[in-house]
């Protein structure tokens, strides 16, 4: 008996047509799926960071490129008062007020914007933090426009005191130099709980260009920031009581 040949199920199957629609909504899901796992990092990483010492995304740049890092984790009480007053006074003079973002300072900036764009910034100490450690170098407004919740955020979940020592261990002062404790060593010989003032207002006014202004060789220009920026300490000193115990 000779048995009939079994029907083949693929010829009655019926491709789909592609659908452009369909291949948009599928890179909107997998676009919000990727947000939404950035905001739980985000989230999670935060919270962490107010325990262990965190590390910022230019260190880790240079960890996935083999360059070297020269960071050494120091606690805020390790670190000369000098340098966070000298930060606090060049960088967020409202530091202690504020929380996680300059509102009044961010308004003036948009106001005296023009059609080139604004001629200054506004980021607070958070808005810096936020930023070495969750997002990218570089301008843009869609990164400035992620700084602000993110600052917000750690704002809220850390302390002025923590939020200070950890800027103060992840912000870059030179090729691969990244943290205080660091850049005393390199540029002074010496720990950063021994920083003098002059020393601290040095370093506060090589952040803005770290890879170009050396505090240990300061032009005759630095040295007249930095100068300036010790008599501006002298009246931010009443304003940095969250930076004491």
């Amino acid at each position: 008996m000779d048995l009939a040949p079994a029907p083949d199920l693929r010829a009655g199957r019926s491709r789909k047509p592609f659908s452009v629609s369909r291949l948009l909504r599928r890179i909107v899901q997998i676009g919000l799926g990727l947000v939404l796992l950035w905001v739980a990092l985000v989230f999670w990483l935060g919270l962490s960071y107010a325990i262990v010492p965190p590390v910022s995304t230019l260190m880790l740049g240079r960890w996935l490129t083999f360059q070297p890092v020269n960071r050494q984790y120091v606690s805020l009480d390790e670190i000369s008062p000098n340098l966070p007053l000298a930060v606090l006074t060049a960088e967020d003079s409202r530091f202690c007020q504020h929380h996680g973002v300059d509102w009044d300072a961010l308004r003036d900036v948009i106001d005296a914007a023009d059609e080139d764009g604004p001629s200054r910034g506004a980021s607070t100490i958070p808005m810096q933090v936020a930023k070495n450690l969750f997002l990218w170098p570089g301008r843009s407004y869609v990164r400035k426009g992620l700084e602000l919740p993110i600052a917000l955020y750690i704002d809220a979940v850390w302390t002025k005191r923590h939020m200070m020592e950890v800027y103060l261990n992840i912000a870059e002062w030179g090729d691969g130099i990244f943290g205080a404790e660091a850049a005393a060593q390199h540029y002074f010989r010496k720990p950063a709980r021994a920083l003098t003032r002059n020393e601290a207002s040095l370093l506060a006014r090589a952040l803005p260009n770290p890879l170009v202004r050396n505090p240990a060789k300061p032009t005759a220009r630095m040295r007249a920031l930095a100068a300036q920026l010790r008599a501006r300490m002298e009246v931010a000193a009443p304003y940095s009581d969250c930076l004491r115990l």
